[in-house]
């Protein structure tokens, strides 16, 4: 890893990010929005273990707080971060929540995850959220892009979940078909999001009385999420 980047993921980490690495994007499609920008920068927060053991039964309030409270801190790390290349002479665009918006089938132009597992931080689980090994699926993630001369990490090219269909069993809306992920399948193949939304709303009305997509079983029940638990006790 050169100094620049040594420097930069130093940098992230003392600000609060729990897991850094850098992915180089050249097989995507570019965003017009960062033109001349092919380095990807990953930026992951873990999701507190006393918030996914309070969700064992059903959402709450808790729960609901803390992913609203790390979503903040996440623009604002890219945002900061994206700042500091630029006052080292780099171009730099953070994907923050202002500047990226869904589609009406629940995508965006460049995932957060997808720059997570192309920089090598961890692959994507049978629930079709990213999964690592620290953390399990109990994260959070943001990005930028840039075009500064980062290193690289290894995509991460398969699913380390192998038969394990605990998020599958555990899902309210059926909405996990079991697949393994693969770089190249296409979403639908393996995960029904529209079942899942369907569902997380019914489940936050249910236990917080409102009406958002907020649910969180697949993460809390997910193996290594489990075993990030352990960990933290």
């Amino acid at each position: 890893m050169n100094q620049l980047s040594q420097d930069f993921k130093g940098h992230l980490l003392q600000a609060g990010a729990d897991l850094v690495g850098f992915a180089d994007l050249s097989c995507l499609p570019k965003l017009p929005d960062a033109p001349g920008c092919h380095i990807g920068v990953s930026v992951c927060v873990s999701i507190p273990a006393q918030i996914i053991r309070s969700i064992a039964d059903g959402p709450n309030l808790a729960y609901f707080q803390a992913y609203h409270t790390l979503n903040a801190k996440l623009d604002a790390l890219v945002c900061e971060a994206a700042d500091w290349l630029q006052q080292q002479g780099y171009r730099a665009w953070a994907q923050s929540e202002e500047h990226v918006h869904e589609t009406e089938d629940y995508r965006t132009p460049l995932p957060h995850k997808t720059v997570a597992v192309l920089a090598g931080l961890g692959w994507i689980g049978k629930s079709a959220l990213f999964v690592s090994k620290e953390y399990g699926s109990a994260v959070r993630l943001s990005s930028l892009v840039t075009d500064a001369p980062l290193s690289c990490g290894e995509p991460v090219r398969s699913s380390r979940c192998g038969s394990c269909m605990v998020c599958r069993d555990a899902c309210p809306g059926k909405a996990i078909s079991g697949n393994l992920w693969q770089p190249d399948l296409f979403r639908d193949e393996f995960f029904n999001p529209y079942a899942c939304r369907k569902a997380a709303r019914q489940r936050a009305a249910q236990y917080i009385h409102k009406e958002i997509t907020l649910c969180g079983k697949c993460i809390q029940v997910c193996p290594y999420t489990q075993a990030y638990l352990n960990r933290a006790e």
